[in-house]
């Protein structure tokens, strides 16, 4: 007689034996670090919309898409990975310090190299506005100022990252 397992079955299976044990059928594994991540980049984004409105006294929900703004997703996305990897897997591990030097890289590069592109971006938009009419460049697209992060915004995105790394830890770590 052949016995047919149902999905709910597997997936019941594969919480008791555990999101890393070798024999576990669930069909998509569990991976803290990611999720935690994921989520912490989400959250980032979904917050820009209120630190928007707090700061200019208007909604602007194109600003979930955008880079740039308080707080960082970038930053929150790398320090929650650096924090969840660290907690499953110990500070001492590979992928730990591979977590910890690449959140350093992103960091300094949203609060240097990415703010101060954007601050050359406004300073060109505002040289475009001033040529004349019949020059060539007046007509082109302004270019996107809100490139990069303060530190205060890149802060406070690894701290959100932190939190939610945090947050997420669970019996597995």
């Amino acid at each position: 007689m052949v016995q047919v397992m149902a999905l709910s079955d597997a997936a019941a299976l594969g919480r008791r034996a555990g999101p890393n044990s070798p024999s576990s059928p669930a069909i998509l594994p569990y991976n803290g670090p990611l999720l935690a991540a994921l989520l912490a980049c989400a959250l980032a984004q979904f917050l820009k919309i209120f630190t928007t409105w707090y700061k200019d006294k208007r909604w602007d929900t194109k600003r979930m898409l955008d880079s740039g703004g308080m707080p960082s997703s970038h930053s929150a996305s790398v320090s929650a990975l650096a924090v969840a990897i660290g907690l499953q897997e110990g500070t001492g591990s590979s992928a730990f310090a591979v977590a910890v030097v690449l959140s350093c890289i992103v960091m300094y590069d949203a609060s240097g190299v990415r703010l101060h592109a954007g601050r050359q971006a406004e300073l060109l938009n505002q040289m475009m506005c001033e040529l004349p009419p019949e020059h060539p460049l007046s007509n082109c697209r302004p270019l996107r100022d809100s490139l990069g992060h303060t530190p205060l915004q890149v802060l406070m995105g690894s701290l959100l990252g932190c939190i939610i790394a945090f947050l997420m830890r669970g019996p597995h770590y």
